[in-house]
C-alpha cells in the first residue's frame, strides 16, 4: 500500500514527537511500506478523555497516511491501573472493568476504518493474559526484567517511600507482553502512546529484542497542559471527556472556544486536521486580532466535529449564538439549550406552585440581589425572558414561554444569563 513519505515530518512539526526510540530508523520504516501499529487504552474511567483523544487523533493520522492500526483495549492491564504518583489504585471490579472495557471499545470505534486494506484491529490483552499461568508469566516475561532497573523508573522510584504494591510494580510486565504478543501474533512494530507512559514503551520494545532478537519502534507525544503548565486528564479538575452522557457537546465545544490565547496554536496543531498552511494563516491572523478569537472558533468547530459529529458542533454553536448573542432560542433542541443552561447554572421551579412572575425567577436565579432591583431592571430595560425583553415588572411566565415543555432562559444586560427548569 502506498504511504505519505511526509508523515514523520508533519508529526514533529505538529509536536506530536516528544521522544522516539530511534528516529532515523522510524522514519525509514514508515516510508519503506504500511507499518502496523498499536495504542493501548485502559478502561480505569467509564469514558475516554482530552489524553486519549490525542492518541486516536495520531492513529487517524498514521492511518490516513497508509499505516495499518490496532487499537488495544486493556481488559487485563485495566484490572491493575498503571502506577501513579499520588498513591496506590483502587482496584476496580471485574464487573466494572468489563463493563468500561466494552465502553471504550465502543467509543473507539467511530474513529478509525476498519475496511480497506489498511484496516484498524480491535484487541483486548485480556485475551491472552488470562490464558497464562502465573509460572510461565515469570519464567516468559519477568526473566527478562532486571529489578534493579524497574526500581530506577521515575514513578517507582517516588512511591518507594509511601509504598508500592507488587500488583502495580509488576504492571510493566504486562503492558511489555502486550507489545511482543502483538510482533509475534501480527506483526507490529510501533506502538505510541503518551510521554508518561514512556517507561512502559520503551520496555516493551525492549522485551522484544530480548525475546525475539528485532528491533521495533516507539514514540511518545507530549501531556496536554494549560498554560500554567497543569495537566488536564481524568484524574484533574475540568476533565475533558468524550462520552455525550458525561459532558454534552455544548460544554465541549465551549472548553475548545475558552482556550487560552497562549496555546490555542498549538491545540491546532495537536488536535486537528487542517493543514500546515491553514494553522500557519489562522496563527497570523490570531496574533494580529487575538480578541477576534478566529483561532478558538476554528478549534472548537474541527474537534467538536471529530469527536461528536457536524450536527452537535452546529447545535452547539447555534445554542452560543442564540444565549450570548439574542437569536431565537425557540429554534434550538431543548436537550442543547438544557445542556447549556445546566453549564451555565439552572434553577428548578415547581409547576404545582404556580407559574411565578419573571421578577421573583430573576432573584432565584442570582441574576438580581433583590426583587426591587429585579423590578428596577425591568423598568430600566435590561431584563430579558428567551431574549424578549420584558416590560412588566409584574409579568408572569405562561405556557407558550417554556422552551421544549420545561426551560426559560433569562437575561440581565448582554452577557449574565441563567437558565429555569420548569419540572
Amino acid at each position: 500500500m502506498t504511504v505519505d513519505p511526509s508523515l514523520l515530518d508533519d508529526l514533529q512539526w505538529r509536536g506530536l514527537v516528544a521522544h522516539a526510540t530511534d528516529l532515523d530508523a522510524l522514519r525509514e520504516a514508515l516510508t519503506a511500506g504500511s507499518v502496523r501499529f498499536y495504542v493501548g487504552f485502559d478502561p480505569t474511567a467509564p469514558s475516554l478523555h482530552m489524553g486519549n483523544l490525542v492518541q486516536l487523533i495520531t492513529a487517524r493520522r498514521l492511518q490516513d497516511a497508509g499505516h495499518t492500526p490496532f487499537l488495544l483495549v486493556g481488559g487485563a492491564t485495566g484490572m491493575i491501573g498503571d502506577p501513579k504518583d499520588s498513591g496506590e489504585r483502587t482496584l476496580n471490579t471485574a464487573e466494572t472493568v468489563r463493563e468500561w472495557t466494552d465502553r471504550v471499545r465502543r467509543q473507539i470505534e467511530p474513529f478509525l476504518s476498519f475496511e480497506g486494506d489498511n484496516a484498524a484491529t480491535m484487541v483486548n490483552n485480556h485475551d491472552w493474559t488470562s490464558q497464562m499461568s502465573v509460572v510461565d508469566f515469570l519464567r516468559d516475561i519477568g526473566k527478562h526484567f532486571p529489578v534493579n532497573r524497574m526500581l530506577a523508573r521515575d514513578t517507582v522510584r517516588r512511591r518507594l517511600e509511601s509504598g508500592i504494591s507488587y500488583t502495580e510494580f509488576s504492571y510493566v510486565l504486562l503492558q511489555s507482553m502486550d507489545y511482543l504478543t502483538l510482533f509475534r501474533e501480527h506483526g507490529v512494530v510501533l506502538q505510541h502512546g503518551a510521554t508518561d507512559q514512556w517507561g512502559n514503551i520503551t520496555a516493551g520494545a525492549e522485551l522484544v529484542r530480548r525475546v525475539t532478537g528485532e528491533q521495533v519502534h516507539a514514540f511518545v507525544t507530549p501531556l496536554v497542559t494549560r498554560a500554567d503548565g497543569t495537566k488536564y486528564g481524568k484524574t484533574e479538575a475540568g476533565a475533558l471527556w468524550l462520552d455525550p452522557t458525561m459532558m454534552s457537546p455544548y460544554a465541549f465545544h465551549q472548553f475548545w472556544l475558552n482556550a487560552e490565547d497562549e496555546k490555542v496554536v498549538e491545540y491546532l496543531r495537536l488536535f486537528t486536521f487542517l493543514s500546515r498552511e491553514e494553522i500557519e494563516a489562522l496563527e497570523q491572523r490570531h496574533a494580529e486580532a487575538p480578541f477576534r478569537r478566529e483561532a478558538q472558533r476554528a478549534l472548537a468547530d474541527a474537534v467538536t466535529t471529530f469527536v461528536h459529529g457536524e450536527r452537535e458542533t452546529a447545535q452547539a454553536t447555534a445554542a452560543a449564538a442564540a444565549l450570548f448573542g439574542g437569536a431565537d432560542l425557540t429554534d434550538l433542541d431543548p436537550a442543547v439549550l438544557g445542556a447549556a443552561l445546566r453549564e451555565a447554572g439552572t434553577t428548578r421551579v415547581e409547576r404545582s406552585a404556580g407559574m411565578p412572575r419573571v421578577a421573583d425567577l430573576l432573584l432565584e436565579s442570582g441574576l438580581v440581589a433583590s426583587r426591587s432591583e429585579a423590578r428596577r431592571a425591568i423598568g430600566e430595560g435590561g431584563a430579558y425572558l428567551n431574549n424578549r425583553r420584558v416590560e412588566d415588572a409584574d409579568a408572569e411566565v405562561v405556557d407558550a414561554d417554556l422552551i421544549g415543555g420545561s426551560w426559560l432562559v433569562l437575561r440581565r444586560g448582554k452577557k449574565r444569563f441563567a437558565g429555569v427548569e420548569v419540572v
